[in-house]
């Protein structure tokens, strides 16, 4: 297998040249979000950008990812300013969500023990926010989190865990909190 393919399958794999070139495309894509350009111009980065987008997609100024092209997002998307999208794995996103500004949704993760990750190896676990999901200002997703249809994520909550449709959640760790 490829690093590439080791990569999306949740594998241990390392960053090399080809994935450094794919970052860079990325990258300069994310760089162009921060000139003066058109509405036009910004929903075609996002359709450039991003490996699959519904209508109407918006990435606001500050949006940064690792490929875009493992990220997919649904109809009537909007990310809020300086949103850090690590798209390692897959990160999949429903129709009609918002991200507010500083939301961290970290599809990739390291070793936990010290020698294999000071080798340079990483891996990723794919997050999945269902449709009409709404992620507070400064939250942030970890890796493998899936989030049911019609959940509110409080303003600086750290998801460490799924949870289901139709709840507001909240804190550090976050938590239920309200059901909808």
């Amino acid at each position: 297998m490829t690093n590439k393919e080791k990569m999306l399958a949740g594998e241990l794999y390392i960053c090399d040249g080809a994935l450094k070139a794919e970052g860079e495309r990325a990258h300069k894509l994310c760089r162009e979000l921060y000139t003066d350009i058109t509405d036009e111009r910004r929903a075609q980065i996002a359709k450039e950008l991003l490996g699959k987008s519904g209508k109407d997609p918006y990435l606001a100024q500050g949006f940064y990812c690792d490929y875009g092209t493992n990220i997919e997002v649904g109809d009537n998307f909007y990310c809020n300013y300086g949103v850090c999208i690590l798209d390692v794995c897959k990160v999949k996103i429903g129709h009609n969500c918002f991200i507010a500004p500083q939301v961290g949704i970290y599809a990739a993760t390291h070793p936990l023990d010290r020698a294999t990750r000071i080798s340079g190896l990483e891996y990723g676990k794919p997050i999945t926010i269902g449709n009409d999901c709404w992620i507070g200002g400064g939250a942030i997703i970890n890796p493998g989190v899936t989030l049911g249809d019609n959940v509110v994520v409080g303003s600086g909550s750290v998801v460490t865990k799924s949870f289901p449709s139709n709840v507001v959640i909240a804190g550090n760790p976050a938590k239920i909190i309200k059901h909808l």
